[in-house]
Formats: structure tokens, sequence, C-alpha cells
């Protein structure tokens, strides 16, 4: 049954996965130069920036280690929460989703860039890109569906590391396809994957990473389909329409479902308690909803939360009987550029100036960065769809343009002999 679209100043957390292969260890031998073309009067020098460094990759990931790649993704989840919002509106995200877009242009990252980008992920090492691992260990599951995939287009033209192209397709399961990123047929055919592989509860993400861009050198896009059926489920005769305290201090009339007389993993913290409603017969997968203990407290909760003290929580939970469990029925869309926050993160050299020579001999910036979401919950259950999408556009290389007045010289390089000299202010004469 289609549901209202309702706003509501909730805190829900929805796992959403992708999956991938495994991944192997590859040396990427490139060199790039920059060079810049001269018009009457423009020249450039040629300079080449050594060979790539040397990409170790850790082939796959021992189950001990699962969690701890798991608290990093969830840090940086929680790090990104806090850069897109203070507590005042509706923000949904994928964590993972993000994680494993942005772990694919890191494992083409050299130098200062990887070290950002693997900072701002919380990695252990700059060429440790271990989510593809533990994404593959998140999607073996029949309890609930998880549908990842991961894609990428090159500019046609533009020259790609073999052994990077090999990386993503090995370790993320991704398809590569070279194509014509300048080109509106290639920006409706990255829209329809996108609406393939969420199950069209998002409509595309072409236009928002600027496309068609004939600068573009290379697109690259996750995208995860999530759908669980609560273990109990919510009878929908039991659904009532009442009022939804908004961020503001307002209320608004909401659809409010009902469950009575359970038993669900639930704690007390400080300032807000915590309760898990499970998903599936095995409950391997559920939807944690951390409650403040007031209507004003989201913005507070939200400052102080960390992957540290959300899984001290999640350890505590505990079989609580609750008389009455009563959770907003809603459906959101949300998206978002994510260049500022994850600048703000320290991912910065990864925008201006990279070192993406690991990737592709000819230089260049990740450009943008955006995600955008969609959950629905209600008495059956949760669906939820995740789409993030990155493009690099190749950077300027050095170059001399003359557009103010200027002197020069006619001269012999055999005797050094000046034959003529001048000044031009005006090139009109």
């Amino acid at each position: 049954m289609s549901l209202p679209r309702v706003v509501t100043a909730v805190l829900a957390g929805a796992l959403l996965v992708a999956g991938c292969g495994a991944s192997p260890e590859y040396e990427a031998d490139g060199g790039g130069d920059g060079s810049g073309g001269a018009g009457e009067a423009a020249a450039s020098p040629t300079t080449d920036p050594g060979p790539a460094p040397r990409i170790d990759v850790v082939a796959d990931l021992a189950p001990a280690d699962a969690g701890t790649v798991g608290a990093s993704v969830n840090q940086f989840g929680f790090d990104l929460l806090g850069e897109l919002t203070d507590g005042g509106e509706n923000t949904v995200t994928s964590p993972v989703s993000v994680a494993s877009m942005l772990a694919m242009v890191l494992a083409g990252a050299g130098g200062e860039t990887a070290e950002a980008m693997a900072g701002t992920l919380h990695l252990q090492d700059p060429r440790d890109v271990r989510v593809g691992a533990l994404l593959r260990q998140l999607a073996d599951t029949t309890d609930v569906t998880l549908a990842p995939a991961n894609a990428l287009w090159a500019q046609e033209g533009v020259p790609f590391e073999d052994d990077y192209l090999s990386f993503v397709r090995d370790s993320f399961g991704a398809t590569v396809d070279e194509a014509d990123l300048g080109s509106q047929d290639t920006a409706d055919e990255i829209d329809a994957w996108v609406r393939e592989h969420t199950e069209d509860r998002i409509d595309g993400i072409a236009r928002d990473l600027g496309l068609p861009d004939a600068q573009a050198a290379l697109v690259l896009v996750n995208a995860v389909y999530f759908l669980g059926t609560w273990t109990t489920q919510f009878d929908p005769a039991d659904t009532q329409t009442e009022p939804f305290t908004l961020a503001d201090g307002g209320s608004a009339d909401v659809p409010l479902m009902f469950l009575r007389e359970q038993t669900l993993p639930f704690v007390q913290r400080d300032g807000y308690s915590m309760l898990r409603l499970p998903y599936g017969a095995d409950g391997r997968y559920g939807m944690e909803i951390l409650l403040p203990d007031d209507a004003a407290g989201l913005p507070g909760l939200l400052s102080s939360l960390d992957a540290t003290e959300w899984a001290a929580a999640v350890a505590a939970l505990t079989p609580q009987d609750l008389q009455t469990v009563v959770v907003p029925k809603f459906e959101l869309e949300w998206n978002a550029d994510l260049g500022d926050a994850l600048t703000a993160l320290g991912m910065g050299p990864a925008f201006q100036g990279a070192d993406f020579r690991p990737m592709s001999p000819q230089s260049q910036d990740l450009a943008s960065v955006v995600h955008k979401t969609y959950i629905r919950v209600d008495e059956a259950g949760t669906e939820a769809a995740a789409v993030t999408g990155g493009v690099t556009r190749s950077s300027a290389g050095q170059s001399f343009r003359v557009d103010r007045p200027f002197a020069f010289t006619i001269s012999d390089s055999q005797t050094g002999t000046i034959v003529f000299l001048g000044a031009v202010t005006d090139p009109r004469g």
C-alpha cells in the first residue's frame, strides 16, 4: 500500500550494505605528466611525477577483524552525520554505501591523498581497503533482502591503470564501462542503472553529479537496496493518527504504529533510550531507535554520539517487557552533496591537487560526491535504498595565459643576440 510522505523528526537507523568479492594485491606502475598548450603566446614545462606508488591491498578479512573494520565504518558514519545535521532536520545516510564508494576511490589514491582519505574513513592503513571484505560478509544473509551493486564509467580516451580497474572489478564486484561522459545518453544510462538497482526508489544521480560533463574522467556509483520484514509485525488496524512533537516545538498529526505486550531488546542510557526492532526469523538485522529523554534533546544526543557510545549501548541491550511500543510510520527521501562535509572531515586533498596516479597517469581530482537515500517504515517492516556517486575530473595542467601587459623578445639562440625587444600593453595596436 502506498504510504503518505510524512516529514518527521525522528532518528531511525537502517542497515544499508553493499557486497563485493575478493581483492588481489597488485602494483600500479603509472607515471603522468602535465602539459599546457599555447596559442599565440603560451607555453608550459613538462613535469614527470614519477612512478605510481605500490598499492598493498588487504586481500581478505578474518572474522575477528570484522568488528574492527565495522567500527571504522560506523565512526565515519557518525562523523559524517555530525557534519550534515545538528538534529534540526531529517537526515538519512548509509555509512557503508558512502564508505564503499570512497574505498573504490581510495584504492586509486597515493601519497597525501591516500592518507587523508584513509584517515577520514578511520582505516588503519592508507592502503587498507578491507571494507569490501566486510561488505561481502554483511551481505551473506537470507533473513533480509540485500541487493548491492557497484559500477564505474570511465571517460573514453582517458587512460586508467589496468591493475586498478581489475581491483575494483574483483574486490567490489563492480562493472567497468568506457563511455562518453559528455553525452546525455551516458547520463541516462547511469540513471537507469540507479533505478534498476534501487527498485525505482531513487530515480537517478547523473544530474546531481553534474553529468553530462566532457571534463569528467571517472564516475563511480554504489547502489544499495534493503528490504526487511519485522520479526513481529505491527497490526495496521492498530495504527492511529496522533500528534508528533516537531523539532521546533510545534506538533503535527502523523500515523503511529502500536505493538503491545512485547519483549524486546532495550536499554536506558544517559539522556536517551535505545530499542531494537529485529527483522526476519533470525533477527540478525534490526533497527535501533535512539530516543532522547525529552523532545528537544536530539541535537544534544547527536553531539555526544559516536561509534563507541553506540556500540556500548547495543552491547547493553537486554530483553525488556514493554507494555506498548509506538513508532511513527514514515517515508522519507533525502540527498546531499558530501563535498563540504568530507573536506571538513579531512578529505580535502582528494578534492584539490589530488594524487590518483595509482588509478590513472592523467591528473585528476575528486570533483563531487553525492549521496541519495530513501526509507519507508510501515507495519510490515522497512524498505530502504541508497546510492552514492563520485566523479573525478581531469585536473588542469600548468598553463601560461597571456591576458595582461607583457614584454617580449625575438632572439638568436646561437649567439644569444636579441633581435627584437618590446612591450605590449594593448594588443589591438
